[in-house]
């Protein structure tokens, strides 16, 4: 077996093995993959490695390793926090100890580089998973035998609109809702760092620094005042977010919803839940049929609004 450090001439053949080990139901696009890992800059290169059965030979598996950046800290995130993003052996190369190598390689890499803690997945807003699929149960057995401890599930649910079904605006008494422009940066930055000072609005930035005009964000006013924000997504946006990467599985334009929140001072009236019925209406007049809400614990709200449970994940960690 021969050990390769992660450089982005090996993104095409990761996309290959990925997408025949879990294509059918994770299927990856070389755009998802370049976003998510070679242009991500809390990508720790010393701990994402590819692995070959012999010199030249094909990738038989590979690991993608993060760690916090320096200047997270001011989002709340821990300057120890690392992050498997990813870690996939071939299945005909499994039971000979390359994923143990892999796993040991990153976690050693993390370790050199300050981490005290690791998240399998989960990692922000450029992750690959949020947590271990449910559809990959031998999997969590495997990371709990070397010291990994679940903490909680998530959910991805999804909801197909017949061609005719309304989505109408919500009544909203004084409020008043509306698609963001370019020129809302500024306000909505604001808002964001005032209140959601923390990954949401690491999130919020990164969207307009990578080409963000506004379109994937529905604003909630009150006379004149911003008071809640909700994301909405498509394949069509500048920074691919999680409830639109699975879209090949479907068929027909593929749409997303979150994340969402209220100024605390505006909670208690059903503003959160007619933010997503606006940001809903939004994409269906973009032609949108498919709408995914990914990595939440809220099924029986979103189930108000006719969502089921499309996928789900286990969240694990470890303390190094």
């Amino acid at each position: 077996m021969i050990l390769e450090p992660f450089v982005k001439s090996h993104e095409e053949e990761i996309v290959a093995l990925w997408n025949r080990e879990l294509g059918r139901t994770f299927p990856m696009q070389l755009r998802l993959l370049q976003q998510n890992w070679t242009l991500d800059p809390r990508l720790l290169k010393e701990g994402s490695w590819v692995a070959r059965d012999t010199v030249g030979g094909s990738i038989t598996g590979f690991v993608a390793v993060k760690l916090a950046h320096p200047e997270d800290g001011r989002f709340g995130l821990s300057q120890g926090q690392g992050w498997i993003s990813a870690l996939l052996v071939a299945s005909a190369q499994r039971y000979q100890g390359t994923g143990g190598l892999l796993l040991r390689k990153a976690e050693e890499a993390l370790r050199r580089a300050g981490a005290s803690r690791i998240a399998l997945g989960n990692d922000l807003h450029l992750r690959m998973f949020p947590g271990i699929p449910s559809e990959l149960e031998p999997v969590k057995q495997w990371f709990e035998r070397r010291g990994y401890f679940y903490r909680e599930e998530a959910f991805d649910l999804i909801k197909t609109y017949a061609e005719d079904e309304a989505t109408d605006l919500p009544p909203l008494g004084e409020a008043f809702m509306r698609v963001a422009v370019p020129a809302d940066r500024d306000a909505l930055t604001e808002f964001m760092a005032r209140c959601f000072p923390g990954t949401w609005d690491l999130q919020h930035r990164d969207y307009w620094e990578r080409g963000g005009t506004g379109q994937e964000y529905v604003l909630l006013e009150h006379q004149g005042k911003l008071i809640g924000f909700c994301r909405m997504n498509t394949i069509h946006a500048p920074l691919l977010a999680q409830n639109v990467y699975w879209s090949p599985l479907l068929e027909g334009e593929l749409g997303g919803v979150g994340p969402l929140g209220i100024d605390e001072a505006y909670r208690g009236h059903r503003y959160g839940l007619s933010i997503v019925q606006g940001a809903i209406h939004f994409l269906r007049t973009r032609g949108v049929r498919h709408i995914v809400i990914d990595t939440t614990p809220f099924v029986d709200f979103y189930g108000k609004l006719g969502y089921t449970v499309w996928k789900s994940y286990a969240k694990y960690d470890k303390p190094l």
